[in-house]
């Protein structure tokens, strides 16, 4: 029998040839597994350096902003001294002058060695001095008080149109001439106030606010949808006499407006506001 041929040598051949490709295989997982690691490392090493730059970079500049606070806080700081000294300075210089000024106008034997003409046009000056610091005051007042009309004046129109809006929508007698009331309440409210604006040197308000135009449009919306009952007319007149309140408060709490007529005028206006307010939650509570 031909060697070749016998089933247990060809037997042997396979198992051999099949361990030389398993060795190999072997072999060749090996080296891909050793190249792999050699290539990670190499990468880790290569992210640890490139972090250790970054690292090392954000330091350096953080240094450098910190250098930059600390230059500009010293620096303003000097500043704020510098301004402070001078003005120090010139407070003391203003204050010499005036006093000295005072002296040579009015007081003891340097007033008595004034010729008449100088002591009359010293008094003169100094009347017409104070006289154009008294009207400066009064016209910064003035357009500080207008601005406040205007912007007030504004919420009252909006007041106006709310309750002429809920006049011509009440079904109900009762409700209709309440609401009737309280419109021409708002017309004189806004009549007195635009009488002190022109007083002020304004011009005569009569628009409303971009959010009351808003509100009323979109309750046009709604009711297409909805309706409009007793109750949801209560409930916008309710909403806007408390926006009306938050305006007479804001406007109270100005400076320029205590005291004097004015100030009386608004503040009336804020309680029958408030007395308005107080009514109509009653009448919504009844209809509930």
């Amino acid at each position: 029998m031909d060697p070749n041929t016998n089933p247990a040598n060809a037997a042997d051949k396979a198992k051999n040839k099949a361990q030389d490709a398993v060795d190999q295989a072997q072999h060749k997982a090996q080296d891909v597994a050793g190249q792999a690691k050699d290539k990670a490392q190499d990468v880790a090493g290569q992210a640890e350096n490139k972090a250790q730059e970054v690292g090392d970079k954000a330091q350096e500049l953080a240094g450098q902003a910190k250098d930059k606070v600390q230059d500009l806080t010293n620096q303003a700081k000097d500043k704020a001294q510098e301004y402070a000294h001078l003005a120090q300075d010139k407070a003391q210089e203003y204050t010499q002058k005036a006093q000295d000024y005072l002296k040579d106008l009015h007081l003891g034997e340097q007033y008595d060695k004034l010729s008449t003409t100088q002591k009359v046009v010293g008094g003169a000056a100094l009347a017409i001095g104070l006289t154009l610091l008294l009207s400066g005051g009064k016209e910064k007042k003035a357009k500080r008080q207008a601005a406040v009309l205007d912007k007030l004046l504004l919420f009252v129109n909006d007041r106006v149109e709310g309750y002429k809006r809920a006049t011509a929508e009440s079904k109900d007698a009762r409700y209709k001439d309440y609401y009737q009331h309280l419109t021409t309440q708002s017309k004189d409210f806004a009549a007195a106030l635009n009488g002190f604006l022109a007083e002020k040197g304004g011009k005569r308000e009569t628009s409303t606010t971009w959010k009351g135009k808003f509100y009323r449009r979109y309750m046009d919306a709604k009711a297409l949808v909805t309706g409009r009952d007793e109750k949801a007319i209560l409930d916008a007149n309710i909403y806007g006499e408390e926006w009306a309140i938050k305006a007479y408060r804001k406007a109270l709490r100005r400076n320029c407006i205590k005291g004097g007529g004015l100030g009386m005028v608004i503040k009336h206006q804020y309680k029958l506001s408030k007395k308005t307010l107080k009514q109509l939650k009653e009448l919504k509570a009844k209809a509930a």
